[in-house]
């Protein structure tokens, strides 16, 4: 009965992270699309409606669209599949490395049902010098972050023999 309701607790919280993701999504597409970016700190972050048809930093703009949309929808299926996997084996993880399972688990999930629903990802966050993001990239980064602290962390913490 415990394990069904840690694991009912951390699908809540999925769906609680993936509809933040969602909704400033859908804002940003309502409030943001056609029109001019929209500065909130001159000089660091505005707000710029993006469709990204790619994936991070453009690392795929060589592929043509017609193979490259299958292929990033049949990797994201695969990697939130395993992500979800992850997070429904029975073991003791240590809180923060599921926490950085769930941030990336719920980043990952998000952007991959934007491509689904739209055949793109909804970007809108703009900071001087980097390419626009959104929620779900922030959701990835900082699980990213707190995985790679945890591991190396965990091996400073180890005793050397």
């Amino acid at each position: 009965m415990r394990l069904l309701a840690s694991r009912l607790g951390m699908f809540a919280i999925l769906a609680l992270l993936v509809g933040c993701d969602h909704a400033t999504k859908l804002a940003a597409k309502g409030e943001l699309e056609g029109q001019r970016p929209r500065m909130l700190v001159q000089g660091v972050v505005d707000l710029e409606y993006a469709e990204n048809r790619d994936v991070a930093f453009n690392a795929l703009r060589s592929v043509p669209e017609r193979i490259r949309a299958p292929i990033l929808v049949a990797l994201g299926g695969v990697a939130v599949v395993a992500l979800a996997f992850l997070l429904l084996r029975r073991s003791t993880i240590r809180p923060p490395i599921r926490l950085g399972v769930v941030l990336v688990t719920a980043g990952a999930l998000g952007n991959y049902l934007d491509r689904l629903a739209r055949g793109y990802v909804v970007d809108f966050v703009h900071l001087t010098h980097w390419p626009v993001f959104n929620v779900a990239d922030v959701y990835v980064t900082a699980g990213a972050c707190i995985l790679s602290w945890s591991v190396l962390r965990r091996d400073r913490l180890r005793p050397t023999s």
